[in-house]
């Protein structure tokens, strides 16, 4: 079986590597290309890569290239993890919104429509030469915003998965918390990419007994602490929140604490020095504990079991995943994009049906939908009018005058990555 990852220089990489070494039984990796054009810091990742496979006695081969199209050629399934601009762009994201009272944020609001907007149509462009290299691969997404990036490539026609890792993460946490196994927890995930709510918590698999209320009750604590919003807001709706969902519940109290400390961005660049002055170390073998602050925790796991349900022919699998509504939500149209538990095999994944979603929730669920496909629209063909739609339909945004200087914001910021601006 082989695999491609597009962004293989990632500073995640590792994460990704140490999953397929340890889960190589549920996933068989007999080749792995890692694809990136930062020569240098793809032979870095490339050559950790080898050693942590030695490390675990994995037979794969681990190769490494900037030529996208002999790199996904023959590949089962090319995994996207990609940032267009770089950290700069990201910094850029988090710190012109805040001029304008908005959130700074890579992947919500003003900021996640810019990287929206750059990252579109590159990424159509990596699908189309992996259906002309290998028209049988799957796509795996994990380049955000995911929702709206997995939307351009079904619609495009690819086969595609967009991946997040927000529901293995609450999975695992309250696994934890419950003294269960992670595999014994099921969660009735529902919604958008970051903007989801766990509106039960099932041991025992999805017909499981429903133990949230418990969980809330003995836990809630710890759990409003994980998503930094008070405890009565749990309380109050009955259900957990994603940690995005702070950008709307609590957006003036985010904004005033951005404007107060470094962005995320800046801390990040200088975590990603770190790392690769650890990645450059001949004797590292394994990924290094810093790499837990990075994000993207339980990525890899999760990775390896959508490709394994794809691709390795063991029967389906249940697994968070971003995929066509198709009826799913009666209150979106078949072909929005939605974050819900899925039945995964071979042929792609197909929703399972979900609690029906309160009015609280579903409204604000319309709400981003609409924004997305507007973001979609304005991706696809640009021009100024189009992202100013996109703003002013987005729940943080909403002002006309807002959404204008936002906008010229967002194209001085984005010019070298948006030939039409």
């Amino acid at each position: 079986m082989k695999l491609a990852v597009v962004g293989g220089g990632s500073t995640y990489t590792p994460e990704l590597i140490d999953g397929f070494a340890r889960l190589r039984d549920t996933l068989p990796v007999s080749e792995l290309v890692l694809i990136d054009p930062a020569a240098e810091r793809l032979e870095l990742i490339g050559a950790l890569a080898r050693r942590i496979f030695a490390r675990q006695d994995h037979p794969g081969l681990i190769t490494t290239t900037s030529d996208l199209d002999a790199g996904v050629a023959g590949a089962d399934a090319v995994l996207l993890q990609l940032r267009i601009g770089g950290q700069a762009a990201r910094l850029q994201d988090e710190t012109w919104p805040l001029e304008c009272g908005c959130v700074g944020q890579e992947t919500t609001g003003a900021g996640g429509l810019a990287k929206a907007l750059r990252t579109v149509p590159v990424v159509l462009d990596i699908a189309e030469r992996v259906r002309r290299a290998s028209p049988d691969a799957w796509i795996i997404d994990f380049t955000n915003p995911v929702g709206i990036v997995t939307r351009a490539l079904l619609r495009a026609g690819h086969k595609a998965v967009g991946l997040c890792n927000v529901a293995i993460g609450f999975q695992r946490k309250f696994a934890a918390l419950l003294d269960v196994a992670p595999a014994e927890v099921h969660l009735d995930h529902v919604g958008l990419n970051h903007l989801t709510w766990e509106l039960g918590v099932r041991v025992g698999g999805p017909g499981g007994r429903d133990v949230l209320p418990e969980l809330l009750a003995g836990h809630g604590d710890a759990v409003a602490a994980d998503l930094r919003l008070p405890r009565a807001v749990l309380d109050r709706l009955g259900v957990v929140p994603s940690y995005y969902l702070r950008y709307f519940y609590a957006h003036d109290a985010v904004v005033r604490e951005l404007g107060e400390k470094p962005s995320r961005a800046a801390e990040v660049a200088a975590m990603e020095r770190e790392l690769l002055a650890l990645y450059a170390d001949p004797a590292l073998d394994e990924k290094p504990a810093l790499l837990a602050k990075r994000g993207g925790a339980f990525y890899s796991e999760a990775a390896v079991d959508l490709a394994a349900a794809l691709l390795a022919g063991g029967g389906p699998a249940v697994q968070v995943v971003n995929t066509y509504n198709g009826g799913t939500l009666p209150f979106l149209p078949d072909d929005a994009v939605i974050e819900v538990q899925a039945r995964v095999d071979g042929s792609g994944a197909a929703p399972l049906a979900v609690p029906a979603l309160d009015p609280l929730f579903a409204g604000l669920v319309s709400h981003v939908s609409a924004y997305e496909d507007l973001a979609l629209d304005a991706a696809l063909r640009g021009g100024r009018e189009r992202v100013f739609r996109a703003l002013l339909a987005h729940p943080l945004v909403g002002q006309f005058d807002l959404a204008e200087g936002l906008t010229d914001r967002l194209l001085a910021h984005n010019k070298e990555h948006l030939p039409w601006a």
